[in-house]
């Protein structure tokens, strides 16, 4: 293991150690977050590439041809291929299928956003919940020796800080993703709702 690798883990163990029982979850949580996160990013950076125009998605829709997923990959072929993958032949249930394939579709550009915000709204809770049993275990000490023991005072305090500060330092990058993402997902969202009045308009 590189050198400055083997120092950043043993800083990072030393780091949780100190911070107490609330640093496991805590570092949990973000794992989570962050995977989630980066998830969604790649899934919404695929939908922007490679989009088709308007044109070629009402040629294919009206030959029935499934997308090339090497020239076309956005958001638009995604539309287009769920509703000739389900599409009936009939035009007026065409119509209702294909609104259910933009709703479909709009459902999935919101997965996990939801559960993004809620963790990373969490982090500076279990962080202040460090802060409580940080300050417990100070009050704990000068309810033992007084204020004689300033080593295990300053465990407490140490811990109460530590929670506090990686609750905060989890939550306002989460907090900015998770905007980044909702814009993100609105505007593609917006994209394939215009892009399904279209094509329902020529059905």
């Amino acid at each position: 293991m590189p050198e400055f690798l083997r120092e950043n883990l043993e800083l990072m163990t030393e780091l949780i150690r100190t911070g107490g029982v609330v640093m496991v979850p805590l570092v949990i949580l973000s794992l989570v977050m962050w995977l989630l996160i980066i998830e969604r990013v790649f899934f919404f950076r695929r939908l922007y590439k490679k989009n088709m125009n308007s044109r070629t998605a009402l040629c294919l829709v009206r030959e029935n041809t499934l997308p090339d997923p090497k020239m076309y990959r956005g958001a638009v072929s995604l539309l287009v291929t769920e509703f000739i993958g389900n599409r009936s032949g009939s035009p007026q249930l065409d119509r209702h299928l294909l609104d259910a394939a933009v709703a479909r579709i709009n459902r999935r550009m919101t997965r996990s956003l939801a559960v993004i915000g809620v963790l990373a709204a969490m982090a500076p809770l279990m962080g202040l919940l460090g802060t409580v049993t940080g300050m417990i275990s100070t009050f704990d000490v000068l309810a033992i020796f007084g204020t004689g023991n300033a080593k295990a005072m300053a465990g407490g305090i140490s811990e109460s800080l530590i929670t506090t500060q990686t609750g905060l330092i989890v939550a306002i990058p989460g907090l900015y993703m998770k905007v980044f993402l909702d814009r993100r997902a609105e505007h593609l969202s917006w994209r394939i709702q215009r892009m399904g009045l279209y094509l329902k308009r020529h059905l």
